[in-house]
């Protein structure tokens, strides 16, 4: 059984915007309660390091990027745990709607015996997080969009 969150908001800005915000990583410490450092390259197969704010101080966690189509989407993924207990995805996705406006989506998803057990002890704080990034996303694109018009 898989843990999954699904978060999606429509952002009045263009893609290309939302985009840079997602791939500003720099940046992620200025706007984002819930990454609050991260470094990749946004390469295949590339680490994606991010310090964590879950419960707790923050936790330095280390995953793998798995896809990056420019101006679209990018995803990474866990190293698995031994005998697939655990597994992670995550993915940005971003979709056109037109006339300056663009859908974000963002998943996350817990897969193997083991994610009934991490969902239930960090369920609540994943869903904090997911949503406070995802309204970071948004807030940050649009704010940047009123500077440029």
């Amino acid at each position: 059984m898989a843990f999954v969150i699904d978060k999606s908001v429509e952002i009045d800005a263009p893609a290309a915007l939302v985009w840079q915000v997602l791939t500003d990583v720099d940046a992620y410490g200025e706007w984002n309660p819930f990454v609050l450092e991260c470094k990749t390259t946004l390469e295949p197969g590339s680490p994606i390091d991010m310090r964590v704010k879950l419960v707790g101080p923050p936790k330095q966690q280390r995953e793998f990027i798995r896809s990056c189509t420019p101006e679209r989407e990018f995803s990474y993924n866990m190293k698995p745990a031994p005998l697939g207990v655990l597994s992670s995805e995550r993915s940005h996705l971003i979709t056109d709607l037109g006339d300056g406006r663009t859908r974000y989506d963002s998943h996350f998803q817990l897969n193997g015996p083991l994610s009934v057990v991490v969902g239930g002890l960090l369920g609540g704080a994943l869903r904090k997080g997911f949503t406070g990034m995802t309204d970071g996303v948004k807030a940050r694109a649009e704010a940047l969009k009123a500077v440029r018009d």
